[in-house]
């Protein structure tokens, strides 16, 4: 099925809000139509909404799950006006030039097994990757993927539920810059930012790219959700970019420096403290340090 059609069939339109209302045809667009024809034997995108332009791909989801949309459904825009990556901060996105998409998962997890999702998609969208382009990133825990340092990828995980009470769903965004040069990033960004076409040299297809993706992750997700972290722990330590690196881990208005060491068996960071305490880290973000920040 071609994905062009399907938020005029279903009814849906993103606006500039993230919003929903009646779709008309000009909100089609992209070459990311031929997605669900190459997963009709899967699970993820036998539900497909695309749009030229959305607030937010994962606020679309969010509410397609409270609908009742199925596990798997994918929700693709080629320009995002409202994208938000942790902590609420924005995520910029040149139209046509990155893969935005968010997909419903219904895993039966508790809410505090949530962060593995993170580290399972990290996995999973750098080993497709790195088959579909050749390119080897890196993952720096939880949610981002960064080639020598700049940052190529955020993943957002977002769910509703109480504690202790097994998940009814939760939404997956991954944003990528694909194709962007480096005027296509505000000033800010230029020198933290980077893409698959300025890695490469040359415009990477997106469509491949989303498909092999989706199929990697589905394929991981699945093998998390029978079995466990374990294999998929395996995975992220292959194209980990962060152990046995000197960073700092915000938390709140808390900041601890030290040596990044290893992933524990359930996903926590551990560091190790300058006096030589290792203590597990389950949340946070981490800032790498620079040669001169090291202590």
């Amino acid at each position: 099925m071609d994905t062009l059609n399907t938020s005029e069939r279903s009814g849906l339109k993103a606006d500039q809000t993230g919003k929903t209302g009646k779709a008309d045809k000009n909100d089609q667009a992209g070459e990311t139509g031929n997605t669900r024809k190459a997963c009709e034997d899967r699970k993820f995108a036998q539900e497909v909404f695309h749009f030229k332009k959305a607030g937010s791909t994962n606020q679309i989801a969010l509410e397609l799950a409270r609908k009742g949309y199925p596990e798997g459904t994918l929700v693709v825009a080629e320009e995002q006006t409202a994208g938000r990556g942790r902590w609420q901060r924005s995520w910029h996105s040149s139209p046509g030039k990155s893969l935005l998409f968010s997909l419903i998962l219904r895993p039966k997890i508790l809410p505090v097994h949530f962060p593995q999702i993170t580290l399972v998609a990290g996995a999973s969208t750098a080993r497709a990757v790195h088959r579909q382009t050749g390119i080897r990133i890196g993952i720096k825990w939880p949610n981002d993927l960064i080639f020598q340092g700049k940052k190529l990828c955020g993943i957002l995980v977002e769910a509703t539920g109480e504690a202790n009470c097994l998940a009814k769903f939760l939404v997956l965004g991954i944003g990528i810059n694909v194709n962007q040069e480096r005027d296509d990033f505000p000033l800010h960004l230029q020198d933290t930012a980077t893409s698959l076409r300025m890695i490469k040299g040359e415009e990477v297809p997106r469509e491949p790219l989303l498909q092999g993706i989706l199929e990697t992750l589905e394929d991981d997700y699945e093998e998390y959700c029978r079995s466990g972290f374990a294999l998929v722990r395996q995975y992220w330590l292959q194209y980990e970019d962060i152990l046995g690196r000197k960073v700092r881990l915000l938390m709140g208005n808390k900041e601890i420096y030290g040596e990044a060491v290893s992933l524990a068996e359930d996903g926590a960071l551990v560091l190790r403290l300058p006096q030589g305490e290792e203590i597990r880290c389950s949340a946070g973000e981490v800032v790498l340090c620079r040669e001169d920040e090291q202590r």
